[in-house]
Order: structure tokens, then C-alpha cells, then sequence
């Protein structure tokens, strides 16, 4: 399916660069420059593709779909995604508490975003003092706070960024499946150190991928 697309891509690529009329083209440096950025368009790809190796098409529908219902902030359908028996857990860091990190099940995420609670998701890196918001404060700074459905770079089960924190990803979720969502840095002045992630970890439950896991990462000290 992702060579059917690259074909796809190539081919409109290809018409867009070179147009639809027989005129010729004889300006040498506009030929280099369509030439080189077909060679850049290709190596994209290819990266894609190499990111893409080992995700089935169901897997790739499934994560897109959670994706996009995260962007939307779509509660009520994103129920839909949850693990039925674990629910969804959401953990600020990359280091995910087991023990206290808030977990939800599919019900109970369905009114979250209007909820007035003011919930304890841990602590602040650096300074230790508690975070304290509300579910749609929490969303705002530790879920959806860049366009993660637009990112950098995306991990098909491979860790991506890194900090000081213990990332502990694979332990916490053994049989889990996860895509890391990457911007690799925003401000130029920072060499990369103002990276961010968003994780979204699946399980299998009757054949069938569900999220049981959100996990923001980003420079910690």
C-alpha cells in the first residue's frame, strides 16, 4: 500500500513539475532546480517508508484515527479507542508512574474536557511542585500543546527524544505498542533542547489495537 502511494505521489510530482504542455524547457538552472527537488521529495519518502516498515495498514488507520480525534479534542468518539478493561493512562513525562499517574476508563473520559476538577497529574520537573489542573488544563500543557498530528519525526516503536528523566516506556507497558510523535526543537537559539513528544501507547485486546497510554516527553533537568 505505501509503494501504491509513493507511485502516487510521484507520479503528480512529476506532472506538477513538468506541466501538461509539449513546450520545452530549456532554462537549465529551473530544470536543476525542479530536478532537486523531486531527489528531496524521493528521500522523504523514503524516510516515511522506513518509518512505516512493520506497520500493518489497520495499525496505521488506528493510530492516525486516535490522532486525529487528540487533535480534535473529540472525547466522546475517542471513547471508542480506549482499552476496555485498562483505560487510558496519562503520565506528563516519560517516566510513567504506574502507581499514581491518573488513569481513565473510556466512560469517564467522555466529560472530561468539561470537567471542574482539579486533579493531581504529579510534578513539575525541576521545581517538585505538584500539578494541579483541571483535565482540559492538563490536555492543553501536557497532551495536546503542539500539532503532534503534524510532527518532525514519528518513532514506530523506537524512542525518539530523551532527557534526564528515566524513560521507562517499555516497562511500564511490556506488550505495548507505541508511536512517538517528535518535534525535534521550535527555537533555533536552544539547539534542540526545546524538543517535545507525544507517545501513544496500544495494546492488544481481541485482536484489536487500544490506547492505554499518553505520554508527553520533553527536556527535563
Amino acid at each position: 500500500m505505501v509503494k501504491k502511494f509513493v507511485f502516487i505521489i510521484l507520479t503528480l510530482v512529476f506532472l506538477v513539475f513538468t506541466g501538461c504542455s509539449a513546450k520545452p524547457i530549456d532554462n537549465s538552472n529551473e530544470l536543476k532546480a525542479k530536478d532537486d527537488k523531486i531527489v528531496a521529495l524521493e528521500n522523504k519518502i523514503s524516510d516515511l517508508e522506513r518509518n512505516l516498515s512493520g506497520i500493518t495498514s489497520n495499525k496505521i488507520y488506528r493510530v492516525i484515527e486516535v490522532i486525529m480525534l487528540i487533535k480534535d479534542k473529540d472525547m466522546n468518539t475517542l471513547s471508542e479507542y480506549i482499552h476496555p478493561t485498562k483505560g487510558v493512562r496519562f503520565s506528563p513525562y516519560f517516566f510513567t508512574d504506574t502507581n499514581n499517574d491518573q488513569v481513565y476508563t473510556a466512560e469517564q473520559i467522555v466529560g472530561l474536557m468539561e470537567s471542574t476538577d482539579i486533579m493531581d497529574w504529579g510534578a513539575y520537573d525541576g521545581s517538585g511542585e505538584p500539578i494541579e489542573l483541571t483535565f482540559k488544563e492538563y490536555y492543553d500543557k501536557f497532551v495536546y500543546d503542539k500539532d503532534f498530528a503534524n510532527p518532525h519525526v514519528i518513532g514506530n516503536n523506537v524512542p525518539i527524544g530523551s532527557g534526564n528523566t528515566t524513560d521507562n516506556t517499555a516497562k511500564a507497558y511490556p506488550t505495548g505498542y507505541f508511536i512517538e510523535l517528535h518535534f525535534s526543537g521550535f527555537d533555533p537559539q536552544f539547539q534542540g533542547i526545546d524538543w517535545e513528544s507525544l507517545r501513544l501507547v496500544f495494546e492488544d485486546y481481541n485482536n484489536t489495537l487500544y490506547l492505554v497510554g499518553v505520554v508527553h516527553g520533553q527536556w527535563t533537568i
